[in-house]
């Protein structure tokens, strides 16, 4: 499978970097008890850290919203995803508790308060583009409603597009029977290529202890915006 970022996202914001990480032969039934309580630690410490703090003052969340106003959109009515879930964080509404695959995919958004979206590949048709969306571009979302991707960043393959860094499609969720899974971590485009690569590393050396298997990966830059994996 090729995974390639549009020329046209990096003319519009020189220093987008896309984390994208590739897991093979995984186990994303129930989280162990030890990571869920891990989990669950690290939400109320930052539920305590966010007291007296705003949300937008997060790095990651920052840079993010900026790449909203960039492309068009107005992170005000349409929040990235990862300060979706710092917000219910805040609030003491942990995110909830639905497969090893998903929840840590939320922790990884989370603590690094950056969108990222985890894909069924069984679910995935072809090669994937990541590219600005359209006015024709929607999908029914994990939110349970039709999203419209206009002006937003998307995942695609040739059946369309199935992930955003807004809300994620059913039709590539993972479940517990999930047992190859694409990782897109959407980083901080601050982020310096070595460090976006400790990250990388960092990230799927981290599920891949818990869920088992292996994992390739690969950053996409402007000067590199393709990858096989």
């Amino acid at each position: 499978m090729k995974i390639t970022a549009d020329q046209m996202l990096f003319e519009t914001v020189p220093d987008l970097k896309f984390g994208i990480l590739h897991y093979n032969r995984i186990s994303t039934s129930e989280a162990p008890g030890m990571l869920k309580g891990r989990i669950g630690y690290f939400y109320r410490e930052m539920e305590i850290d966010l007291e007296n703090k705003n949300v937008t003052d997060i790095p990651g969340v920052a840079e993010w919203r900026n790449v909203w106003k960039a492309f068009g959109k107005d992170p005000g009515r349409y929040r990235p995803s990862a300060e979706a879930l710092i917000r219910r964080v805040k609030k003491g509404q942990m995110p909830g508790e639905i497969n090893l695959g998903v929840d840590l995919n939320n922790f990884f958004s989370v603590r690094e308060g950056i969108p990222c979206g985890l894909y069924d590949l069984e679910a995935v048709a072809g090669d994937v583009s990541i590219r600005k969306g359209s006015a024709e571009d929607e999908y029914e979302g994990l939110n349970g409603r039709n999203n419209n991707l206009e002006n937003l960043l998307l995942t695609s393959d040739e059946q369309g597009p199935f992930g955003s860094p807004f809300v994620d499609s059913g039709r590539t969720a993972v479940t517990e029977q999930t047992t190859e899974a694409l990782h897109v971590l959407y980083l901080q485009p601050s982020m310096t290529a070595e460090e976006a690569e400790v990250l990388l590393e960092e990230t799927g050396s981290f599920f891949t202890s818990v869920a088992g298997g292996s994992f390739t990966g690969g950053i996409l830059h402007a000067g590199n915006r393709s990858a096989e994996l």
